[in-house]
Order: structure tokens, then C-alpha cells, then sequence
């Protein structure tokens, strides 16, 4: 089994329960795969190979692993290519034996999995690519599927940009809403201050907003939805006191440019809330 950890994510209940939902267990007449056992024999085995049709940024190989070994534990799979691998359409990721219903019960949970995860590092790959800057750091955001978050946040890694905040819990951002609560950006941010919050992170959308910000306490400012000029005369404003981000208005067309204004990260939402899943195939054959 290869070992796979993060922090605050829990593979064996993940694996559990999307099986769980698949199989339809606690429903009427649900806990069994009615195909896999009226059509294939109990003791019948599978030779598997796992191919990608597309050019991909591979991600979630040890968690599709993890779907057969549920399911047969001392099933032979060798993983055939390394997790952030860039690999070409027609590579070969898995090579599996073992029991045939096993395989076919979790064939699809694998899948998904995979072909998701690997579509958000394809993605992020390429927008790595396109931004073309190695004093920028491309970051995503919190718009990810409820209950996937660490998955797609390790995704994004692999595809070679780093996350930005994890949650509510390890950073303050201070958004417009925010500010149209206490009043004032200035006054958001010295509340944060005030709670004892040690990174906080300002969003501004003009720039008469950021000498405030600062002069409050924040930490980091995003820049949000500002045109290149705009962005570098925020970067001149703020002169290195602290990190900047770019954010909003960003798409494959827009990063370089706004990457090249001298701020330290840019952020694209679309990364984990978009991406389009990975075409990845697992043909069987019987033994």
C-alpha cells in the first residue's frame, strides 16, 4: 500500500464512504454491486492496466489505490508514474490483479477520483505555464466541492502552484463585506488586529484603500480585479512593506500580464472550481 498522509484528511473514511454511497448501503435493497455479482463469478480474476487519454498533471494515484485494497486488500497494483508527473496521452499510471468483482466495485470510485484530481493539476499546470514567471506564485482559493477540499488543495500542488488559505480558521481575509459591517478598511483590519489575529489578509479594490490597510495592520493585500496598470501602481503604493496578490479577472489570456506587475502571488478560483475532469480509462481482461 503506498502511504499517503495530509494533514486533517482522513483516506480511509473517504475511501469508506464513496464506496458506501456507490454501493448504496443503508438504502432499501442497497450494500451490493447487483451487476458484479449476478453477471461475474466470485472467484473469477482481473489483469487491469489504468491509461490516460489526455496529456495530464497526474494526481490521486495512491487515493485510487486505496479503492481496490478496500475492497482486496492483498490485490497486486503497481503504480506506474509519480504523483505531479507531466505525462503524454497513452501512458500507462496503474497496473492491477486481483479479484474481478473488487476491481469492478471500485472501478468507479477510483476513477472519479483520480480523473478530477488530475484535471485541477492539469489545469494548474497550465496556468503555471502561462504565467511564466518564477517571482510569482499562483495560488487558489476556497471554491472547492464541499467535503473535497484537502484533495483538491494537494491537487493544485501538484500541479506545481501552492494554496492559499485552508479555511476560515488560518488566516483573516477581509472581503468588501466585511468592510461594509465596520465601515471602514482601516477599521476592519484593526479589529482583526485587535482579536489578536496574526495574518490578515486585506482585499482592496481601490487604491486610496491601501495606506489604510497598512497603517492598520494587514499583512498582505489583495488586489482584486485591477487592470495591470492599476496593479503595478499598487505595488509601487505598497513597496514591498507586504506581500501582494492579484485575484479576479484572471483566466489563461490575463495571468502573464498580471503576473508581471511585481506582485508576489495571483490567485484563480477556477483552478479547483472548474477544471474539467482528466480522461483516464482502466481496461480489464480476465485471467
Amino acid at each position: 500500500m503506498t502511504n499517503f498522509f495530509l494533514p486533517g484528511f482522513d483516506l480511509d473514511v473517504f475511501v469508506r464512504d464513496t464506496l458506501a454511497e456507490d454501493l448504496g448501503n443503508g438504502l432499501p435493497g442497497g450494500g451490493h454491486d447487483v451487476t458484479s455479482e449476478s453477471v461475474i463469478p466470485a472467484g473469477a480474476r482481473f489483469a487491469g492496466v489504468m491509461d490516460t487519454r489526455d496529456a495530464i498533471s497526474v494526481a490521486g494515484l495512491p487515493i485510487a489505490e486505496a479503492f481496490f485494497r478496500a475492497l482486496e486488500p492483498e490485490m497486486t497494483i503497481e503504480i506506474l508514474v509519480e504523483e505531479g508527473a507531466q505525462v503524454p496521452a497513452g501512458t500507462d499510471l496503474m497496473r492491477l490483479e486481483g479479484n474481478a468483482r473488487a476491481m469492478l466495485t471500485a472501478e468507479r470510485s477510483a476513477l472519479n477520483t483520480l480523473q478530477h484530481l488530475s484535471g485541477i493539476a492539469t489545469m494548474v499546470r497550465e496556468y503555471v505555464d502561462a504565467m511564466d514567471n518564477p517571482d510569482c506564485t499562483l495560488l487558489d482559493t476556497r471554491k472547492t466541492i464541499p467535503g473535497l477540499r484537502h484533495l483538491e488543495k494537494y491537487a493544485v500542488r501538484m500541479g506545481g502552484a501552492s494554496n492559499h488559505r485552508m479555511g476560515l480558521w488560518d488566516a483573516a481575509m477581509i472581503k468588501d463585506n466585511h468592510v461594509l459591517v465596520a465601515g471602514s478598511v482601516g477599521e476592519a483590519v484593526r479589529r482583526a488586529v485587535e482579536a489578536g489575529v496574526q495574518e490578515i489578509i486585506c482585499e482592496v479594490d481601490r487604491l486610496d484603500q491601501i495606506e489604510p490597510a497598512l497603517a492598520a495592520g494587514a499583512t498582505r493585500l489583495l488586489l482584486d480585479n485591477m487592470e495591470p496598470d492599476t496593479l503595478r501602481e499598487a505595488v509601487s503604493i505598497v513597496a514591498g512593506r507586504v506581500p501582494t496578490e492579484a485575484s479576479g479577472g484572471i483566466n489563461l489570456q490575463t495571468i502573464k500580464a498580471k503576473a508581471a506587475t511585481g506582485v508576489d502571488y495571483v490567485s484563480v478560483g477556477r483552478l479547483t472550481q472548474s477544471a474539467p475532469a482528466a480522461d483516464i480509462g482502466l481496461d480489464f481482461k480476465p485471467l
